[in-house]
């Protein structure tokens, strides 16, 4: 395995965002059609937030009530996505090494970091990308 490996090696470069503007219903929708679990939260090109899908599980009342959608579509309008996401995101340069970026998610305990150069979303690398990298090289 080699060591220096950039991350921009495994990051996934179709990227999949939203805007502040966006609502919850959309990001739940986006999340169920390219089977994502985070989204990175963007204005213009920099990264504000990142939101995840267990983000939405935690505001969520479907469990409460058989009629899922519109228990969710209610509990969604009463919040916004910046209310909702991380702040304070931590990213890497598409130059981080593998191995520094695992060093960050296992310590942070993220499942998803954005890759950002000169302050412009270029990327995003999860627990599961970094898992794949891994098996690959055994």
């Amino acid at each position: 395995m080699r060591k220096i490996t950039p991350i921009s090696a495994i990051m996934t470069k179709n990227i999949i965002a939203l805007t502040r503007s966006d609502n919850l219903e959309y990001a739940e929708k986006l999340f169920k059609k390219h089977k994502i679990r985070h989204i990175p939260v963007v204005s213009a090109e920099n990264v504000i937030g990142m939101l995840s899908y267990s983000d939405l599980l935690r505001i969520s009342l479907s469990d409460l009530n058989d009629d899922e959608q519109s228990v969710d579509s209610i509990v969604y309008n009463m919040f916004t996505i910046e209310q909702v996401m991380t702040k304070n995101v931590i990213s890497v340069s598409s130059k981080t090494t593998i191995k520094e970026a695992a060093e960050i998610i296992a310590k942070q305990e993220f499942h998803a970091l954005p890759i950002v150069d000169d302050g412009v979303l270029i990327g995003i690398v999860t627990t599961t990308d970094l898992l794949n990298y891994f098996i690959r090289q055994y």
